[in-house]
């Protein structure tokens, strides 16, 4: 165990290496998001919890290689790499298409036999709520209008062009990956589900969140909070210490 606990991995980022936390938390971006958006809830719950960003492929240092644009496949090769991680208890942190595929990681752990402590499903409707979208079905500009009113991409982004055109990729194929998403009825989690959402998320009403209740049989809470898809961004600070507080909850 030891040695994959140390060999860098492409998928795991790991930016406050805490080797006695209690717990570890898997925390899953949002389309087109990458590990580095999980920076400050790794560093406030260092120590206590070993936060692993995942950073996914066809972004950052791993833009040369190909997006996966289907969300069972994400799902897949995720798993493959958070078992190495399972010697403490584990928790699922996942944003936006983060949630879904957060649902889909849970789902496969508990195949094989590992529990996770609680999925935190944050700003995105439950698996069973479908929405027929097509957003990365369109041009380069009607992508661009579609982040835009979202607030969750900083301004300097769009204000560089040559970065937009870098990034507009791997915002796409995730687009993709979330949109032709579709939930196949089947087996509940056992683990508990907290969804978090903002209460004017144009992706996610609070009653497409609450249906989050539907696919758990380990219990269900809900969490709102003033602001839209990227409510995160001005409540950090009271998401983590919910985190952090159900963490500590559902540790032996």
């Amino acid at each position: 165990m030891t040695a994959h606990l140390t060999d860098p991995s492409l998928w795991i980022r790991r930016f406050h290496p805490s080797e006695n936390a209690r717990a570890r938390l898997v925390c899953l971006p949002h389309a087109g998001g990458s590990a580095p958006f999980y920076f400050p809830v790794s560093k406030a719950l260092s120590p206590g919890v070993d936060v692993l960003a995942v950073q996914y492929p066809g972004r950052q240092e791993r833009r040369a290689e190909p997006c996966i644009e289907d969300l069972p496949e994400l799902a897949d090769a995720v798993v493959d790499q958070v078992l190495a991680w399972t010697d403490r208890p584990l928790a699922l942190f996942g944003h936006s298409m983060g949630a879904t595929l957060g649902f889909e990681v849970a789902l496969r752990l508990e195949q094989k036999g590992v529990m996770p402590l609680v999925l935190f499903a944050s700003g995105r409707r439950a698996p069973c709520r479908h929405r027929d979208e097509s957003v990365h079905l369109r041009d380069d500009d009607g992508m661009i209008e579609e982040l835009r009113s979202l607030n969750g991409t900083g301004a300097q982004v769009f204000g560089d062009e040559e970065l937009m055109r870098m990034v507009l990729p791997a915002i796409r194929s995730d687009y993709k990956a979330a949109e032709t998403y579709r939930y196949t009825d089947g087996p509940r989690l056992a683990a508990p589900v907290h969804a978090h959402t903002g209460t004017d998320d144009p992706k996610a009403s609070v009653d497409e969140v609450g249906s989050w209740a539907e696919h758990t049989e380990g219990g269900f809470e809900l969490h709102t909070y003033s602001g839209g898809h990227f409510y995160l961004n001005d409540h950090a600070p009271q998401v983590i210490a919910s985190v952090s507080r159900t963490i500590a909850s559902l540790l032996p």
